[in-house]
């Protein structure tokens, strides 16, 4: 299959684009951790390295109105929906230049411009947000939905499932996306869930949902375009249950002395998700590897631009710690 000479296209997946948004996470991830050993990133810090194919894919579904919210492992979700680097970058460092101001720092960035709603630190909390603002875009009719992000430990939180009554009941717009990487925090899938098909703990309330692989942003689309197609069409929520593999541990401070070496390595080698796209471009549509060194060369700008922008970026000044606090318009 030759080259189109501005895009690849699977259907309406543009693979050159993916693999940018991919390796832009990839490199923004690592230098965040280059960073945090630094000093120059303080408190939570979790990276969503391995997982990039799982978000890139959800978001070429996405439309203008559609919404996204996610827990504290957030920043390849903010890069996906179009923040830029540079601000993200300086959040993370506690800087004004953040599209928190430098108040919402790691885990609880947001922004209303890119419909993106946080970044949450608490587990499952976002689960319920999520669905409030599936049930705003009912109300508003504006035919947006909302991705809901959560991880294969929320799943096991009541409020998660109090919110798939109230979604089912209402039939409110909202993909509910499990990012399954296998260990919770520190703690297996085999030992903290009875059972290991976690798409099917909506079927209590007439949830439909399916398991898919997410090291592969093809097959991460594809699978996801019934659920999306469902959600969007006014029939409810939907669970979809996304197979994915962090390489880093939980957190910065976390060793994941719970793995083995040889099992992560055994991960990256067969089934890295940046990896796999590669070889798709260049043994399926004959991309050029020049193409995609040009493409690892203008990433790593980016990454290392927005390195020292936020370094550069003013830290908030005390009367922040009074603003953005309660919506000002409201009358009591």
């Amino acid at each position: 299959m030759a080259e189109n000479n501005k895009n690849v296209l699977y259907k309406d997946l543009n693979l050159l684009k993916s693999y940018r948004d991919m390796l832009l996470i990839r490199r923004f991830e690592e230098k965040s951790g280059q960073l945090y050993g630094m000093g120059l990133i303080a408190g939570f810090c979790h990276l969503y390295i391995g997982q990039e194919a799982v978000v890139v894919a959800l978001q070429a579904l996405s439309k203008p109105k559609d919404s996204v919210i996610t827990a504290y492992r957030d920043h390849g979700h903010m890069l996906a929906c179009g923040m830029d680097a540079n601000s993200v970058m300086a959040e993370l460092m506690g800087r004004f230049d953040g599209p928190s101001k430098g108040k919402g720092g790691s885990m609880h960035m947001f922004s209303r411009e890119k419909n993106f709603y946080g970044g949450h630190g608490i587990v499952g909390a976002q689960v319920p947000l999520g669905t409030g603002i599936a049930f705003a875009h009912q109300y508003n009719e504006d035919k947006g939905i909302c991705f809901t992000y959560m991880g294969d430990g929320a799943c096991n939180q009541g409020q998660v499932y109090e919110a798939y009554n109230m979604a089912s009941l209402w039939k409110l717009p909202v993909l509910y996306i499990i990012e399954n990487n296998k260990y919770s925090m520190g703690t297996s899938e085999k030992r903290h869930s009875a059972s290991d098909a976690l798409y099917k703990r909506g079927a209590a309330w007439n949830i439909p949902g399916k398991a898919i692989d997410g090291m592969n942003v093809i097959k991460v689309y594809e699978g996801a375009l019934e659920a999306v197609e469902y959600v969007r069409s006014g029939k409810g929520p939907y669970v979809l249950e996304i197979h994915t593999y962090r390489y880093r541990g939980h957190s910065m401070s976390d060793p994941a002395n719970y793995r083995t070496k040889e099992e992560v390595k055994g991960v990256k080698n067969q089934y890295d998700p940046l990896i796999t796209l590669k070889n798709i471009l260049i043994e399926e549509y004959k991309v050029k590897e020049e193409r995609l060194k040009t493409i690892e060369k203008e990433i790593k700008e980016v990454v290392n631009d927005s390195a020292i922008f936020a370094q550069e970026s003013p830290e908030p000044k005390a009367v922040e710690l009074y603003t953005d606090i309660y919506n000002q318009d409201t009358v009591y």
